[in-house]
């Protein structure tokens, strides 16, 4: 099996499942209980949270415990809105955004807030210039993605963050789910109020994530009931996920720094393979792109017809994200690139991990071009 589909889920390691397997059968209190273990189970999330902390180079106090990546959006995005609509109701964001920050915002759009989003370049990308641009007296907050899902492309996330300087009263929103362990993000440095992450992203398990929220900011809490998480997020924490987030956050970390070359040139190979495909159009800029996504369109073609016929190979990658792979409709963030029905359509995504290596790229690339020249055949022969 050639597993290129990272950037839906990773395969979580086996020292993560052990650790969740550990805290489950030996310290499954409640962390709110007060007794020996309680206790436990508490220190143990003290001790998560301190480490992911250290790893996001953040205070632990500043470290909030979700099931995942939509939970942190939806909770930066609507508990800022809710907690400050008395300073404004306009919020802006991308229009090549995750579902999660997409839908927010329309569903804030239903309860009287202003939504601007922002267009692309060809390669995905923002400008700065066009985020502050529009910021009006009643804007709050600015939420940016910092590495697509779909494309790889990398934001101008610093850039915007520092620009932000000037605007005390808009906050800072930024969905790191796709760049964690995989693009370097300096938290205080792109003067970031709230980043989401997800820990099966990162070879975690699904259910965990967590978002970063800057000290001395307060937002409206989404689920109510208790006093987890500083009155933030209420409900139980999930102990044994918290604690195989924070083991495969550095794990991922530590590869993330030792392997991003080695990752970097399977990228590479990969594009430069396709690109000499007749009729196989990159979406993936070369530069300012993420290591790990090479998102390509074969033109005539559906992405979907090119993924089941490879995954009866024993090959797996997707056509656009996992929240929207079911959906028949293109691509929104290709089409906010400029690209056409017909080729975004045809696009396929091949996303790696730390785990992926030189040979099983090759073997794929032979296997898509052998794909590609079968369906060709039968679509010229079907017209």
């Amino acid at each position: 099996m050639i597993y290129f589909d990272n950037s839906a889920t990773t395969k979580p390691y086996e020292e993560v499942l052990q650790a969740f397997e550990q805290v489950n059968r030996d310290f499954f209190g409640n962390p709110s209980s007060l007794h020996v273990l309680g206790g436990r189970a508490e220190q143990l999330l003290t001790t998560a949270r301190e480490q992911i902390a250290q790893l996001a180079g953040v205070h632990a106090n500043e470290i909030y415990f979700t099931s995942g990546g939509s939970e942190s959006n939806n909770l930066a995005i609507k508990g800022t809105a809710l907690m400050h609509r008395g300073r404004g109701n306009h919020i802006i964001t991308t229009s090549v955004e995750h579902p999660s920050v997409r839908e927010a915002c329309e569903q804030l759009r239903m309860l009287g807030f202003e939504i601007t989003y922002i267009d692309v370049d060809q390669n995905g990308r923002v400008s700065a210039d066009d985020v502050i641009g529009a910021i009006t007296d009643k804007t709050i907050l600015v939420s940016m993605i910092h590495v697509s899902n779909e494309v790889g492309t990398i934001q101008p996330v610093k850039e915007v963050g520092q620009r932000l300087k000037d605007f005390p009263k808009v906050f800072f929103h930024v969905d790191n789910v796709q760049g964690a362990c995989k693009v370097a993000l300096d938290i205080y440095g792109s003067n970031i109020d709230f980043c989401t992450f997800s820990a099966h992203k990162f070879h975690g398990l699904k259910g965990s994530g967590f978002l970063f929220i800057k000290k001395g900011i307060k937002i409206a809490p989404l689920i109510s009931g208790g006093h987890q998480e500083q009155n933030v997020r209420s409900g139980t924490e999930n102990t044994g996920g918290i604690v195989a987030m924070a083991k495969a956050f550095r794990m991922s970390e530590d590869k993330r720094k030792s392997n991003s070359e080695s990752l970097l040139e399977i990228r590479n190979f990969i594009m430069n393979q396709l690109k000499e495909v007749p009729n196989l159009v990159i979406h993936t800029p070369k530069d300012n792109a993420a290591p790990h996504i090479v998102n390509v369109s074969a033109v005539g073609l559906k992405g979907e017809v090119i993924v089941h016929a490879l995954a009866e190979q024993g090959i797996f990658i997707s056509t656009t994200s996992a929240c929207s792979s079911k959906d028949k409709t293109p691509s929104g963030t290709l089409k906010a690139m400029g690209v056409s029905d017909e080729e975004a359509t045809g696009a396929i995504r091949i996303s790696l991990s730390h785990n992926s290596t030189m040979e099983e790229a090759k073997e794929m690339v032979q296997s898509l071009k052998q794909v590609l020249d079968r369906l060709k055949k039968v679509m010229r022969r079907n017209k």
